[in-house]
C-alpha cells in the first residue's frame, strides 16, 4: 500500500470520521501530517493516494480503475484478477491477500455505497462514490472469499462527426442521424454491454437546438453532451435501512413537470418504461432512451418484458411503443470496435404485437457500405431530407 501501514492507516480514518463525508485529498494530506510522522511532498502525495484509495475507493484495485481505457476489473477470487481495456480480458498480478482480505474488501466497498455485504445479505448491487458500479458476492454464494466485478463509468464526449471519423458511424448515416434530432425523432439506441450505446446516445443530444432545454434520466451520471442546457437527474439506491430511494421511475415522472424540451434516459431496464413510453406519447417528442437487446428486430419483446416489470399488458406495450417512438438505432461490438450496427424503424402494432423492420445494416468494416432494405428511402425521406 506504498507505505501506507494499517497503524497509519487507523490514524486517518479516526482523524476523519469526525468530519463525516467523503474526504477530498486536501483532508486526507492534512490527516497524513497531523500522524506525526516526519513526511516529504512526495511521500504525502504517494500516501495521499494510497489513503483514497482505501478509505473512499477500492482500495488494491483503485489503480487499476484508473487506468485509461480500463472499462471492467474482475476478481474472481485471490490472486485472481482480470481487467478489460477494450480487447478482451486479461490477467494481471495484484496481490489481494487470501479469501478473508478479499471478503474485507468486498464489505468495506460496499459500505461506502450504503449497502451491506455479509452472510445475511451476500450478494451487492451499488455503485461507489466515483459512479463506479460493484456487483460482489460472497460465501455462501460465492466461493473463495468474494466475487466482485467492478464497471468503470466514463462521461461520453464524443460528438457525432467524431464517431463517423472514428469508424462507429457509416459516413452515409450522418444525415440520418442528424435529421432525426433536428426532427424531433424518438430514438431508441440499443445494443449489449459496452457496445457504445451512452457515447452515442450523447453525441445525439449534443446535435439538440442549443435553444432547447434537455433532462437526462440516468442511474449513474454518464452523459456529458456539449449542450448549454442539459439538467441531469440521477437515481439513489436504498441506504441500509432499505429507505431513500429514488428510482428512475420517479425521476422520468418529476422530468415531466420540469419545463422539459427533450427528456433522455440513460438506460431504460425495469419497469421506468411505462414513464418513458407515457412521456413520449403526451406531447415530449425527440425523446431517447438506452435498452439492452440483442438486435433490433428483439426490441419488442425486450419491451414486453420491461413492461411486465410494470403491469403492463402486452398489446398496451405494444400500442403505447408504437405511437411513441420512431427509430430504433442499434449498436454492436465486435472485436474490440464498437459501431451502429442497424437503423430500424418501428410500425403500428399488429395482431402480433410491435413491429420493427431494419431499414439498414452495417458489418462495421472500414470503407463498407451499408446495406438498405426496402423502407431505407422512405425513413430518408420522412427524416434527413
Amino acid at each position: 500500500m506504498n507505505g501506507l501501514d494499517p497503524g497509519l492507516l487507523d490514524g486517518v480514518r479516526s482523524r476523519l470520521s469526525a468530519a463525516g463525508g467523503l474526504p477530498d485529498d486536501r483532508a486526507l494530506a492534512t490527516a497524513l501530517r497531523a500522524s506525526g510522522r516526519v513526511l516529504g511532498t512526495e511521500a504525502i502525495a504517494d500516501l495521499t493516494r494510497a489513503a483514497r484509495a482505501e478509505l473512499t475507493g477500492a482500495g488494491p484495485l483503485q489503480a487499476l480503475l484508473e487506468v485509461p481505457g480500463v472499462t471492467d476489473v474482475l476478481v474472481n477470487g485471490p490472486g485472481e484478477v482480470w481487467v478489460d481495456q477494450g480487447a478482451g480480458l486479461r490477467r494481471v498480478d495484484v496481490d489481494l491477500g487470501g479469501p478473508g482480505e478479499l471478503r474485507a474488501l468486498a464489505a468495506r466497498m460496499a459500505a461506502l455505497a450504503g449497502q451491506r455485504l455479509d452472510d445475511a445479505s451476500p450478494v451487492v448491487d451499488a455503485r461507489l462514490p466515483d459512479g463506479t458500479r460493484l456487483h460482489a458476492a460472497v460465501e455462501p454464494v460465492a466461493p473463495a472469499g468474494a466475487v466482485i466485478a467492478l464497471r468503470v463509468l466514463r462521461q461520453a464526449v464524443l460528438d457525432l462527426p467524431a464517431l463517423v471519423a472514428g469508424g462507429g458511424v457509416p459516413t452515409p448515416w450522418l444525415p440520418l442521424l442528424t435529421g432525426l434530432v433536428h426532427r424531433r425523432a424518438n430514438v431508441l439506441v440499443t445494443g449489449g454491454t459496452g457496445t457504445g450505446k451512452t457515447t452515442l446516445l450523447a453525441a445525439l443530444v449534443g446535435l439538440v437546438p442549443t435553444d432547447e432545454r434537455v433532462l437526462t434520466v440516468e442511474e449513474a451520471r454518464e452523459l456529458a453532451p456539449v449542450h448549454p442546457h442539459v439538467v441531469p437527474l440521477t437515481a439513489r439506491r436504498p441506504n441500509v435501512e432499505g429507505v431513500g430511494e429514488v428510482t428512475l421511475s420517479d425521476l422520468v415522472r418529476g422530468a415531466l413537470r420540469m419545463r422539459p424540451d427533450r427528456i433522455v434516459v440513460g438506460e431504460c431496464r425495469g419497469a421506468e418504461v411505462r414513464e418513458l413510453l407515457l412521456a413520449l406519447n403526451t406531447g415530449h417528442d425527440g425523446g431517447m432512451a438506452t435498452l439492452h437487446a440483442n438486435a433490433a428486430e428483439h426490441v419488442p419483446a425486450r419491451l414486453e418484458a420491461l413492461g411486465a416489470l410494470a403491469g403492463m399488458p402486452r398489446e398496451a406495450v405494444a400500442a403505447q411503443a408504437a405511437a411513441a417512438l420512431d427509430v430504433v438505432l442499434h449498436l454492436r461490438r465486435h472485436r474490440g470496435r464498437r459501431f451502429v450496427a442497424q437503423v430500424a424503424t418501428v410500425g403500428a402494432a399488429s395482431a402480433t404485437g410491435l413491429t420493427v423492420e431494419v431499414a439498414a445494416d452495417w458489418d462495421g468494416t472500414p470503407g463498407a457500405e451499408p446495406r438498405t432494405a426496402p423502407g431505407w428511402d422512405r425513413l430518408q425521406d420522412r427524416w434527413a431530407r
